[in-house]
């Protein structure tokens, strides 16, 4: 394992990168506290920002060009600016549910599976892994 290939990458592949991880650590720990308290409000708050970085971020990485410049994962970028708020909205209108199930989706989906397919060979999270 070796932080090189993340040191090479362009800025935004960088801040991208720490940006995601942080968001997944928090995230984790969202996952499991206690829900409802002044703690977990302002914990969530912090990971809305991050993971608002997370998306913002990714519009500038090229790396995978399908339609031009971009590529799918961009669509999932879009997607999650746009329910980042709605899962402070239902929460702050106290759908519970609601609220929890926009949260664990965008875990999920922006972080978790968007991430596997990072460590996809000839990937920068590959090469930081397993040195290749």
């Amino acid at each position: 394992m070796s932080l090189a290939p993340l040191l090479s990458a362009p800025t935004s592949i960088q801040i991208h990168a720490v940006a995601a991880m942080s968001a997944f650590v928090i995230g984790l720990i969202q996952l499991y506290r206690t829900k409802g308290t002044l703690s977990h409000r302002a914990t969530g708050y912090v990971w809305v920002a991050i993971m608002t970085l997370v998306a913002a971020s990714g519009f500038w990485i090229h790396e995978i060009k399908l339609w031009g410049p971009w590529s799918p994962i961009h669509l999932l970028s879009i997607f999650t600016l746009v329910m980042l708020p709605l899962g402070v909205w239902r929460a702050r209108t106290h759908n519970v549910t609601a609220h929890r199930w926009t949260m664990i989706s965008i875990f999920v989906g922006a972080l978790v599976i968007a991430g596997i397919f990072t460590f996809m060979p000839g990937r920068i999270m590959h090469a930081l892994a397993f040195g290749n």
